[in-house]
Order: structure tokens, then C-alpha cells, then sequence
């Protein structure tokens, strides 16, 4: 069945670009209502839907436009929590521009949906199934859906910087995955790339606390690493919230070689272009038991607030 919270959920931090304060909350919606997001700092207030086809091209991060020229960026995070939780209807109010960074993860926004807690609803829940493979190349990068019976992310990465380096994962998504394997890692960057970027004006919100920076061999944020690869379990946390934006489940694998946000929209676009390559389908028990979001309800918070499987 479709899923929302219980109650809201309240974020407040800064944009990892503006700098800026923001406030983020989310409500419970009806069923049918899919996840939208509200500028409210606007007046009139405005609505961007959480669409594929609202993404609009941006280098560093997930942007959607509403069509009117009204935008909201850095969604990436929080929609893969969304996807994560099990949450399908969800009105998302944001007091400006920018989604706050938090930690650089989507461990907050996990939190603090499982606080709220989530909701079945009534009405049964529609996935999308991929019939047949779709494949984007752009240079030495590709992305690619194909079939599978559940989702699953594959991706390889490859860095100069001995920090990182090369690294590839693969998982499958259902029962919880993304919570015990995805959620905590954060965005990742080069020290010369937020050189670059703070003076075009970009990152004034980043820090060494809510972003993992790395000059060759060294990582300086410190703690280090929450995970020897967390760079490319990021990068599947970032796939996850762009495949989110299909606006359903996806029954699919996907598989990313050095695709970034850009290219995975790139794929969806191509996806929905071709009638021929996708199908929708009503779940089934068994069918929603695969879906991303079952079987978080056997998580629990630990006193220091750490994600836990009872």
C-alpha cells in the first residue's frame, strides 16, 4: 500500500551553496498526492513537483524548476530518504532556494522521517518496471536500466586522488539496504574543487563537518571516513534520490559508470521517451516486500541517536 508520516519532520541547516539558513518540513499527504515540494518563502507560495521532468540541468547538484522559473535545488538527499523510508505522498515546505545540507548525508532527514513515523494508507501503490534495457554513453561515463525484479544500484567509480581512487558496490535495495548501507555517507569533494567552487561564488555552506574533502592521499574532514568506499556508497545514495523522481518505485538495476545526477536524469528522460521500455505495475505483498522502504519499521534509535536494527 502507499505510505506517508504520522506527523511532520522538521529540518533547519544551511545550503551546501548558498550559505543560507533553511528550514525544511514534511508533512503527511493524501494518498495520490506523490511528493511535492513548496517554496513558501515566495508569496504567493509555490509548488515544484518531484518530477523527472521538472529536473532542470545543473552541474553540482539536483535542480527542479517548476516551469515558471521558480527552482529548488540539492532535493537529492532527502528524496533517497523519502525513497529509503517507504514514504510515496509527501508535501515538502522549504522557507528558500536550497534543501539544507545537514551532515552531507541522508542519515538526518532518515531520522528524523523515522521519528514522525510512517503511515500506510488505503489506497494500493503502483511501481514502474523496466521491460528492457536503456542505456545513456557520454564519453568514458554510461548509465543504464535494466530489468530486475527489485531495484538494485551497481557503480564504479575512478579519482586521482588516493583517497578515493577506484571503488564499486553493488546492492540489492529492498528491506531496509538503503538504511544500513547508504544512508550515512556523505558528499564527497577535492580540496582544489572547493577551491574552485568558493570562488565562483558555490559551497559558501560547505564545510569539513557536512561534506568529505580529500587532498590526495588525505582525508581532512575530520573523524575521516565512516566507511572505506563512502565515496561510492554516496554516489549510490545520490542514484537512489534522482531514480526517485520517476515519481514510483522502479522495479530495475541500475548501473552507473562515472554517471553523475545530470546523466541519471538523462536516463529517466530516455526511459519515459520510449513507451515500449517500462510498464506499470500494481504491488503485489510479495512485490512490496522487495520495495526499498520494507521492513524499516525493525529500526530503532540507539541513545547517541545511531540507526540500529532491532
Amino acid at each position: 500500500m502507499q505510505a506517508t508520516l504520522k506527523t511532520n519532520a522538521i529540518f533547519e541547516g544551511v545550503g551546501l551553496h548558498s550559505g543560507a539558513a533553511t528550514r525544511l518540513e514534511i508533512h503527511p499527504a493524501p494518498a495520490g498526492h506523490g511528493i511535492l515540494f513548496r517554496r513558501i518563502d515566495l508569496s504567493p507560495a509555490v509548488d515544484i513537483p518531484a518530477r523527472w521532468d521538472h529536473v532542470t540541468p545543473s552541474q553540482l547538484c539536483t535542480l527542479l524548476d517548476n516551469g515558471q522559473g521558480q527552482t529548488l535545488s540539492t532535493v537529492e538527499h532527502v528524496m533517497a530518504a523519502l525513497a529509503g523510508t517507504g514514504v510515496h505522498n509527501a508535501l515538502i515546505e522549504v522557507n528558500g532556494p536550497e534543501v539544507p545540507i545537514l551532515d552531507g548525508s541522508a542519515a538526518p532527514f532518515v531520522k528524523g522521517i523515522l521519528r514522525a513515523g510512517i503511515r500506510m494508507q488505503p489506497d494500493p501503490l503502483r511501481a514502474i518496471r523496466v521491460l528492457r534495457p536503456v542505456e545513456l554513453r557520454e564519453g568514458e561515463a554510461y548509465a543504464r536500466l535494466s530489468p530486475a525484479d527489485h531495484l538494485e544500484i551497481e557503480f564504479d567509480i575512478d579519482f586521482v586522488d588516493e583517497a578515493i581512487g577506484h571503488q564499486e558496490k553493488r546492492l540489492d535495495m529492498a528491506n531496509g539496504a538503503f538504511l544500513r548501507e547508504l544512508a550515512d555517507s556523505r558528499t564527497f569533494c577535492r580540496q582544489a574543487d572547493v577551491d574552485m567552487m568558493r570562488k565562483n561564488g558555490l559551497a559558501l555552506g560547505g564545510t569539513y563537518l557536512n561534506a568529505v574533502v580529500v587532498d590526495g592521499a588525505q582525508v581532512l574532514s575530520p573523524g575521516g571516513l565512516r566507511h572505506a568506499d563512502e565515496a561510492v556508497r554516496h554516489k549510490m545514495l545520490d542514484a537512489m534520490g534522482d531514480l526517485a523522481l520517476a515519481g514510483a518505485p522502479l522495479l530495475a538495476r541500475y548501473t552507473g559508470h562515472r554517471a553523475g545526477h545530470g546523466m541519471t536524469n538523462r536516463l529517466l528522460r530516455a526511459l519515459f521517451a520510449d513507451p515500449t521500455a517500462w510498464t506499470w505495475e500494481t504491488c503485489s505483498p510479495d512485490l512490496a516486500d522487495r520495495l526499498p522502504g520494507a521492513g524499516v519499521a525493525a529500526y530503532s534509535f540507539l541513545v547517541n541517536d545511531e540507526l540500529v536494527a532491532q
